[in-house]
Parts: C-alpha cells; structure tokens; sequence
C-alpha cells in the first residue's frame, strides 16, 4: 500500500510540475536540447553594459523587437504586465531565456523609452520589459532573424515597438515538437 501511494504521489508532483510550466492544456513536449555553451553567452547583455532594443523587420511578422544583436524577443501570456512579473524559471527559462537587463539603464533604438523597464525575477535577476512584459529569447533561434519560437504552445509571441503581443503565425515557423512550457 506505501509503494501505491508513493507511485500515485510521485504522478501527481510530476503533472504539478508541468502544469506549473503553463502548457495552458496543450500536450508536453520535452524541452529543447541546448547548452549553456550554445544559447546563453549570445543572448545575456555584456557583463559590463545595458540591455539593448531595437527593431527589425522579421518574415510575415512585420517590424518586431530584437536584441542588440538582432535576436527575436518574445513575451509569455503567462507573465503578467500590471504588475510586471516573469512565471518562467528553472526548466521554462532555459528553453526560453530571459534577456537581462544588464548594468545601466536599457537602450532603446525604435522604441519608446517610456515602454521599456524591469522586473526583479525570483532568482534575484534584473529582466528587461516592454510595456510591462517580461521579454525572453527562445533556445531554438539559432541566429538573428530567426523567430521559430513565434506560437510555440499558443502562448509564446513576439512583440511590436508598441509593445504589443503580435499573433500572426510565422509562415516558416513549425511549433510541433517545441516546448510550449
């Protein structure tokens, strides 16, 4: 009888955890394969600087933020803008990385500096916002210009200048397979 319900418990901690990822009833899906070596050097500001945003005009998404470096930034409909709070850690944050905000204030290029500021993760982290959303990089873009991470569980989307979530669907983008957390 203890080993039932140490087996019921064990099911009933790990689905916890799952739901807990915000998969808003879609399937699981395991997270991406990636490396510290291979997402996060690239997508963490310089040690020493500021977080940087800019825009760039990406497939069918139109003009959409990036990085310094022309990454896609995406925001999470798990997040909560009013106020600013991030609800992706541990295994959620390394498939989708948080951008951080860095050393001084973060600087914009296309962007109204009034949308843009931060919130203080769990981990004690400062992460950069766009109207209040917490913004992230997605483990499978592999270069700039990539934003295969665009509906990724229906609650992963790149935003606008504005700061507005943007829904299209990415005409290259496949999400089967991809992590939704």
């Amino acid at each position: 009888m203890k080993r039932f319900a140490l087996v019921v418990g064990t099911a009933v901690l790990g689905l916890s955890t799952l739901a807990a990822c915000g998969n808003n009833g879609s399937t699981a899906a395991p997270a991406p394969q990636t490396t510290p070596a291979q997402s996060t050097p690239s997508m963490a500001p310089a040690a020493a600087g500021a977080a940087k945003l800019s825009t760039a005009t990406v497939g069918n998404l139109g003009k959409i933020v990036v990085d310094g470096t022309g990454r896609t930034l995406y925001v999470y409909d798990l997040d909560t803008s009013k106020p600013p709070k991030s609800n992706c850690d541990g295994s959620c944050a390394t498939a989708w990385p948080p951008l951080l905000a860095g050393s001084g204030t973060p600087q914009v290029s296309g962007i109204s500096a009034s949308l843009v500021g931060t919130v203080t993760r769990s981990d004690g982290t400062k992460q950069v916002t766009l109207n209040g959303s917490p913004l992230y990089y997605y483990a499978n873009d592999a270069k700039a210009g990539d934003a295969t991470g665009q509906a990724v569980g229906g609650i992963w989307w790149v935003v606008g200048a504005n700061g507005q979530k943007i829904t299209t669907k990415a005409a290259s983008t496949n999400t089967s397979g991809n992590s939704g957390y």
